[in-house]
């Protein structure tokens, strides 16, 4: 997730998040309120802090016997750290809507670093039969049965983003299904190579375009395309999809809500190596004494690696993971924007996001959102969707305001939270670091990308 915001602005990766690319062997089987809201729009710029949303009740989840041969996956790919686990990735599926809609989840370790997180690839059963697949995930032997048991041919596989971690699976994955069609989002881009999509195992792919009424899925599924300027080595690249029956909105990484317990598919050892007292807590203690005590299996201590682990997912640098539970807190159970992307990305092109959000919220009545990471689904819809972006009218100012907002946005700036909805010492790695970068003209402090009228 936070991968792509890095890798969009790090002329070298600085941190343990890795997202840049490298070649992967294209022979290989193991590569790794409802009111009508017209456009333009903005949020009501007193909202401040994001709504408190829930996350949605699925029907049904369904877990494999646990054969362990059937999660073999090797992986040693990625720069300047592979993406974990190496060996073992355990696939949980989800019914999202009933009868439409599954989600496929796996852990995603960040390096060798003690921090995972869950990656999520959704399929969408089309009226024709087939399967649309969105954001693949490692296709090993669990995750393609989980695939075959519902049935249905695989038609359309999506590639949503230019982002390493989900690109390095849509080459192995789609040669278990050579029959769909691969689509992949504009603007595709590696580093510290810029190489074709051909090098990572994806041939013959379509180019998704913002809009377009001539794909095969159009009659059901539309899709909006974030493309920005280059605000660093390359641009950011993301695509929204609207499943209109379901009134579903998917997205990779605009998003997030990140929930309270860990998902299900980040393993006990992860979740107990995070809550080790290692030199990473050691550092960011607040210099406060450390205790070396042993780790106890317990679930106040799954808990705890939890809680560092979205901390240092989301700032890099939080300010005290020998105590995280006050900023977790404060970040967990809404719905927002990852502090790393909305610093290192959407402050960039805060225009060009503007109207893609606007965009998205105009123009589709959508009920609930998928994520790529973290909880999903999420009940939530437009306004709770503008609100997660109140930050861009503090960026854009008064003249971008086009018309006054909807009552159904007032309303949900009253239900907003404080503005420091993001804890200051937390941000504070990502300021310095977004200061250092501009400092040393890595990359502008902001660019418009806003075509003029």
């Amino acid at each position: 997730m936070a991968a792509a915001a890095i890798a969009v602005h790090l002329p070298k990766h600085a941190s343990f998040l890795p997202n840049p690319k490298l070649p992967l062997n294209q022979n290989s089987n193991f590569l790794g309120v409802s009111l009508k809201i017209g456009r333009p729009m903005s949020v009501n710029r007193k909202m401040k802090g994001p709504v408190t949303v829930s996350a949605a009740s699925t029907s049904k989840t369904v877990v494999t016997d646990g054969d362990r041969s059937k999660q073999f996956y090797i992986n040693f790919t990625g720069f300047p750290f592979p993406l974990g686990p190496f060996l073992n990735r355990r696939t949980i599926r989800t019914e999202a809507v009933k009868g439409s809609i599954w989600m496929f989840e796996q852990e995603q370790a960040l390096g060798f670093s003690s921090v995972s997180t869950n990656i999520r690839m959704t399929v969408i059963k089309l009226k024709s039969g087939g399967l649309w697949v969105h954001a693949p995930i490692a296709p090993t032997k669990e995750c393609i049965q989980l695939i075959e048991e519902l049935g249905a041919p695989v038609e359309y596989i999506v590639l949503p983003t230019f982002a390493y971690e989900h690109k390095i699976f849509v080459g192995p994955f789609s040669r278990k299904f050579p029959k769909a069609q691969v689509w992949v989002a504009p603007r595709q881009w590696s580093w510290p190579l810029n190489l074709p999509l051909e090098f990572f195992g994806i041939f013959r792919a379509k180019t998704i375009k913002d809009g377009d009424l001539s794909t095969p899925w159009a009659d059901e599924i539309e899709q909006k395309v974030l493309s920005s300027p280059e605000v660093g080595i390359g641009p950011y690249v993301e695509v929204a999809f609207y499943h209109k029956r379901s009134r579903t909105l998917l997205v990779t990484d605009a998003v997030i809500f990140v929930p309270r317990k860990p998902p299900s598919s980040i393993s006990s050892q992860s979740l107990l190596a995070s809550a080790k007292n290692g030199l990473a807590v050691k550092i960011l203690s607040k210099g406060k004494q450390v205790p070396n005590d042993p780790v106890v299996d317990t679930p106040n201590t799954r808990q705890k690696g939890w809680e560092r682990m979205v901390l240092q997912i989301l700032f890099l640098g939080p300010s005290n993971l020998l105590e995280p539970n006050a900023s977790f807190a404060q970040m967990s159970q809404k719905l927002i924007v990852s502090p790393i992307v909305k610093t290192l990305v959407f402050s960039k092109v805060p225009e060009k996001v503007r109207d893609w959000i606007d965009e998205i919220a105009s123009d589709w009545r959508f009920k609930r959102i998928i994520p790529a990471h973290f909880e999903a689904p999420v009940n939530a819809g437009r306004s709770e969707f503008l609100a997660a972006f109140g930050f861009l009218d503090d960026l854009l100012g008064e003249r971008y305001v086009n018309r006054p907002p909807s009552l159904s946005i007032l309303f949900t700036s009253l239900m907003g939270k404080a503005a420091s909805y993001f804890p200051p010492d937390d941000m504070r790695t990502l300021s310095s670091l977004d200061q250092f970068l501009v400092s040393v003209g890595a990359v502008k402090k902001t660019v418009s990308g806003r075509k003029r009228r």
